[in-house]
């Protein structure tokens, strides 16, 4: 016969049996919570940046009448241009809609979120896209280019290697031919490495057929490296005098070169533009959500947007998922 435990020991046994039973439900109710809260997060992390995105769409809707009114205004398209002028930071109350007293319509969100953006044209920039003429790399946008790594002091070596990649991904029934590139910073495709694509990255563009430069809003840096025989100073005095009146015509900027001809010409530039980069960014606390698209404007006039890139953080509830 089993002799029957001491009443002590039976007490201790139900306390501690009472202890783990305790333990297990406030760990089943802190998982529980815990759950709730990390889809609590993710849903507001997720709602704001889909409010973001609407946000920065209107943003995308302001800039083309912009660039669209400006275009009937006609005449050459320059930095003193309204569609230049950056917006800067500034609450999202003070863009919404005014009441019948005049004082603007305020809300605890919209007095959070702020929003700029800045329109920039994007044949200021040498065109990536017209080393490639027709069946064979262009000799004189190569030529160009390596002007460019020059005065970035980038290896050649790269730029043939883009220049024959970039021919090659123009084939699309050879099946070894390499991705064609979407945008600039697929040019990583084609053989740049990282330290040479963010060098170039400021005074590139990849646009979906060949351009001209626009002298009006070039860097001189750009401009220098347009034109084999024109240097950093003669580029600067370029830059300068646009300043203080932009260039009407290409012959106006040969006059104050020298008066020939041959240094801009139509082949290579221009005193307008048809390619523009819209940014908006809204930020909201410690949440930044930034927005591009490129806009091509034709003749009508008429502004259509070419591509849209969203780019937010990732929610810091997804990273509370991942460990």
């Amino acid at each position: 016969m089993t002799p029957t435990p001491p009443l002590a020991a039976q007490r201790g046994a139900a306390l501690l049996a009472a202890l783990l039973t305790v333990t297990l439900v406030a760990g089943l109710a802190a998982g529980a919570l815990w759950r709730q809260w990390r889809n609590v997060e993710v849903e507001s992390a997720e709602r704001m940046q889909l409010q973001a995105r609407w946000v920065l769409t209107g943003a995308l809707d302001w800039a083309r009448p912009i660039l669209i009114e400006d275009a009937r205004a006609g005449g050459a398209d320059h930095l003193a241009e309204p569609w230049s002028v950056p917006l800067a930071e500034a609450r999202l109350s003070s863009f919404l809609a005014a009441d019948s007293n005049g004082a603007a319509v305020e809300s605890d969100t919209a007095t959070q979120v702020f929003l700029s953006g800045q329109i920039t044209d994007l044949q200021a920039r040498m065109n990536v896209t017209n080393l490639v003429d027709g069946t064979k790399v262009s000799e004189t946008h190569l030529q160009a280019f390596g002007k460019l790594f020059e005065l970035l002091g980038l290896p050649p070596e790269e730029l043939a290697l883009m220049a024959n990649n970039l021919l090659l991904s123009q084939d699309t029934s050879k099946p070894d031919a390499p991705l064609a590139p979407q945008r600039v910073e697929h040019l990583a495709w084609l053989g740049l490495s990282a330290p040479t694509l963010a060098a170039l990255q400021p005074h590139i563009t990849l646009l979906p057929q060949r351009t001209l430069l626009n002298i009006n809003t070039a860097s001189a840096l750009v401009l220098s490296a347009s034109v084999p025989q024109l240097d950093m100073a003669r580029a600067q005095q370029l830059v300068n005098a646009r300043q203080r009146n932009h260039f009407k015509l290409l012959a106006d900027a040969n006059t104050l070169l020298g008066g020939s001809s041959d240094v801009l010409t139509d082949t290579l530039h221009d005193v307008g533009s048809r390619y523009f980069q819209v940014q908006g960014r809204q930020r909201q606390d410690q949440s930044v959500v930034e927005d591009r698209s490129i806009v091509q404007r034709d003749s009508g006039p008429t502004a259509k947007t070419l591509w849209r890139s969203h780019e937010a953080p990732p929610l810091s509830a997804s990273k509370i998922l991942a460990q």
